[in-house]
């Protein structure tokens, strides 16, 4: 028994200990040579000061890869919530438009907008971790929930310096006193946060929707494999509930 936690506790602290340095390692190696020039990773915060946007890729990147050591599905879905977060934060700069109500319209309307392309890309992606973490159509479905919904909550959360960080090491603390692949899979996200949050606590990094929709993914996942039916119409009535409140301060 005492070998076997061992063996437990050996794995969530290799899931965090490696997130964190490729996160490191990644934001490192953008920082010296940057695609495309430095100015295309300058952006600037709700201060007005201008910050590096390397943190994003680099966080999501490292959760993609610890997440996908312990479950490839899981791995997946923060691929491709970072990717759709990605293509939010380039894609989308100056669209004032913000909430599902306002992205969805636009799509009824015709109008392809970043924002929907972030939530259909990312519901979709949850929904296949969700088919590929869980045995049962129900199960499936609540884990797909939870899943987005984690991701578009550290989303939500990301209005000022070190928030979203701060949220997933808060929010997956907990999770890495747990045993089996859920703890290593908290254990992969909160290791990219804590990697990122001095810099973004600083204001001199920022992760963007990129970093906070891949890390809230890896928390789903997380969640998803920790939890039985229980916990995910728990967690999922949770999240779905706070997109609503989000949804509701935004309009």
């Amino acid at each position: 028994m005492s070998r076997t936690r061992g063996t437990s506790r050996a794995r969530r602290i290799s899931s965090l200990g490696l997130a964190a340095a490729v996160t490191r390692a990644a934001t490192a190696g953008l920082r010296a040579k940057p695609p495309g020039g430095r100015e295309r990773w300058a952006r600037t915060n709700y201060a007005g000061r201008t910050v590096e946007w390397y943190a994003g890729p680099a966080c999501a990147f490292a959760a993609a890869t610890g997440t996908a050591r312990v479950r490839p599905a899981a791995g997946l879905a923060v691929l491709v919530a970072g990717v759709c977060g990605a293509y939010d934060d380039v894609a989308g700069a100056g669209d004032a438009r913000r909430g599902f109500r306002a992205h969805l319209t636009a799509l009824r309307d015709g109008e392809v907008t970043s924002g929907a392309v972030k939530l259909l890309g990312i519901s979709a992606a949850g929904l296949v971790a969700g088919a590929s973490l869980k045995e049962r159509a129900v199960d499936k479905v609540l884990a797909g929930v939870v899943i987005a919904g984690a991701a578009h909550l550290v989303n939500l959360v990301d209005v000022r310096p070190g928030r979203a960080a701060a949220a997933v090491v808060a929010l997956g603390a907990p999770g890495l006193l747990r045993k089996g692949p859920g703890a290593e899979l908290a254990a992969a996200a909160v290791g990219a946060a804590l990697a990122v949050l001095p810099d973004d606590l600083g204001e001199r990094a920022m992760m963007g929707d990129t970093g906070a929709h891949a890390l809230g993914a890896a928390l789903g996942t997380a969640v998803v494999a920790g939890n039985g039916r229980a916990g995910l119409v728990v967690h999922a009535a949770a999240l779905v509930a706070a997109a609503v409140h989000g949804e509701a301060r935004g309009a």
